[in-house]
């Protein structure tokens, strides 16, 4: 299983947002397999999804300001590992009732602002979100060919969600070093994000 553990908290204008970590801990794991509805008006499973070289599995969501702030180094570094062998899934694990911003409709209009090169899917039952022990948005999994987890890490080192000058893209690196190696790297550093908004 992976494993999760609250971070800390940040601050904005008139916000309290409380961020949680990911923690890689079972590396060499099999990727759970999904069927989910994508924005594209599709189903989707991850065996037809996997790309040649590995595949990028990652938990994001419209609202969440962490996701808001790298979701464009997001969709870059998603382009770029597509021609690696790379392929790139995004899915939405949010309460939407809860989190009207998370509505279905909401994530099509999104995929289709943002341009999306990844299909974009919505997670209703949590299921596949529990599966994974997925606890954050963004949340991210890199795994090789064979579908084994190789990075459970973030996309690079932010500040106030913000990327740190001169950093380098961590995710970006791992996945090419995967799609070279079928191993990403000895040294990862946990996600930090908004909860997963749960039912209860």
């Amino acid at each position: 299983m992976f494993s999760t553990r609250v971070a800390r908290s940040a601050t904005g204008p008139g916000m309290v947002i409380m961020a949680v970590e990911s923690s890689q801990t079972a590396l060499g794991a099999k990727a759970p397999d999904f069927d989910l509805d994508g924005t594209d008006g599709r189903r989707h499973r991850l065996a037809d999804l996997r790309g040649p070289k590995g595949t990028l599995v990652m938990f994001i969501c419209n609202h969440c300001p962490y996701v808001q702030a790298v979701l464009d180094d997001i969709i870059k570094d998603a382009r770029e590992l597509q021609p690696l062998g790379i392929a790139t899934v995004a899915i939405m694990p949010n309460d939407t009732e809860t989190y009207p911003d998370d509505s279905f409709d909401n994530m099509k209009r999104l995929a289709q602002a943002k341009r999306f090169p990844f299909p974009y899917l919505i997670d209703r039952t949590q299921a596949v979100a529990r599966a994974y022990d997925a606890a954050c948005t963004p949340d991210f999994f890199g795994f090789n060919g064979a579908l084994e987890l190789q990075y459970r890490g973030r996309l690079y080192p932010v500040r106030n969600r913000q990327r740190l000058p001169g950093s380098p893209r961590e995710l970006y690196d791992a996945m090419t070093a995967i799609a070279r190696t079928g191993k990403g790297p000895a040294e990862q550093y946990p996600s930090i994000g908004c909860s997963i908004k749960w039912r209860d």
